[in-house]
């Protein structure tokens, strides 16, 4: 027979959770230390590069959010709702699905109204906004309200489930969000801190009957925004759990099942953090190298091709360069594009790898 497992929640000492703070510590200060120095790094960007990186960053988020669930949204619908939704224009936007707009329009309000309490009513609103027609996929679920019903986080096919998780019964749920929220508005820990113990506290009590695991990534970008103590999101916790999501769901089902510590949860949900603003530093040294690059050639003449193409390979291009592939994406001939490539060299902005003949390719010179 099978032992049902005791839950977090089922124990007498919840909400009051634990941590071993000597496995704690180190890690945030590391984590505040990289927050600070990301942001010391984008003073040295301009308004439109600043805007640049924000779009990507929270393009990101919303994508990978998704991903994590199963959900594959359109890169530059998203990318499009964002900018026009925060003002920005680029080249090339697109028209976005409403259901886009919706999960875009949550995700900026966690992150543009950080300052602003979080209430049963603004989340029912994130929740609405994830669920605009009343349906999850077929099922038709209750929108912006608490769920009514039973809730198991299940995984494998009929008559060989795996039974990961048991929420807490609906006839609580009200009042765990109660406390929970009570804790969240209130002033009482480091706010980085803070973003992990409220996405793990979260997505334990499971409120809703779909949608609580991108609300609680959500949620932490909400107190990473007041921990930054700005709008602009220069790094995505989301997409980095999208590539440590196998690590994510084990270290949640192993604390879920603990009596009150979370300091595994902590470690990982830190250095899961870490690796995001770490990745976010190099995306920002992208862009510099970018900008210093631009400098160094504006007086040069270039043409829209070539500048297209140039862009690519700044932004880390797959794979070798060739004329082919010039003439490919820029939808021009191949003697064209040999003669945009030809032209680049004489300039001393490409230059001629070392093989030759039908493997002929490109790369920029630093």
């Amino acid at each position: 027979m099978q032992v049902c497992p005791k839950y977090i929640y089922q124990y007498k000492s919840w909400p009051s959770f634990t941590w071993d703070n000597s496995k704690i510590q180190v890690l945030l200060g590391n984590v505040r230390h990289l927050q600070g120095k990301i942001f010391g790094q984008l003073s040295a960007l301009g308004f439109s590069l600043q805007d640049e990186a924000l779009l990507k960053s929270l393009t990101e988020d919303v994508v990978r959010s998704s991903e994590i669930e199963g959900v594959a949204l359109n890169y530059e619908q998203v990318r499009s709702s964002i900018a026009r939704q925060l003002g920005l224009e680029f080249a090339g936007m697109v028209n976005s699905d409403k259901s886009i707009d919706g999960i875009v329009a949550m995700l900026l309000d966690a992150t543009q109204n950080f300052k602003k309490a979080l209430t049963a009513k603004r989340l029912f609103g994130w929740h609405a906004s994830l669920f605009p027609t009343g349906f999850s996929g077929i099922y038709k679920i209750d929108v912006g309200k608490y769920r009514k019903h039973e809730m198991q986080v299940v995984s494998g096919g009929i008559g060989r489930e795996r039974v990961h998780y048991e929420a807490p019964m609906p006839s609580v749920i009200k009042a765990e969000m109660d406390v929970f929220l009570k804790w969240l508005n209130a002033n009482n820990i480091d706010l980085t801190l803070k973003s992990g113990i409220a996405h793990f506290w979260f997505v334990v009590i499971h409120p809703f009957d779909d949608g609580n695991g991108r609300i609680a990534r959500a949620l932490s970008d909400y107190l990473l925004a007041q921990s930054d103590n700005s709008e602009k999101r220069f790094y995505s916790l989301s997409a980095q759990i999208l590539t440590e999501k196998k690590e994510y769901y084990r270290v949640l089902e192993l604390t879920q099942q603990n009596d009150a510590d979370i300091t595994e949860w902590l470690v990982w949900y830190l250095n899961c953090l870490k690796h995001a603003l770490e990745n976010s530093e190099n995306s920002i040294a992208k862009i510099l190298n970018k900008t210093h690059f631009w400098d160094r050639i504006k007086d040069v003449p270039i043409n829209e091709r070539q500048r297209l193409m140039i862009n690519k390979l700044l932004e880390g291009f797959d794979g070798k360069l060739k004329s082919s592939k010039w003439a490919k994406i820029t939808k021009c001939s191949e003697d064209t594009a040999l003669r945009d490539i030809k032209d680049l060299v004489s300039k001393s902005i490409l230059k001629q790898e070392d093989a030759g003949g039908r493997s002929t390719s490109y790369t920029l010179v630093e």
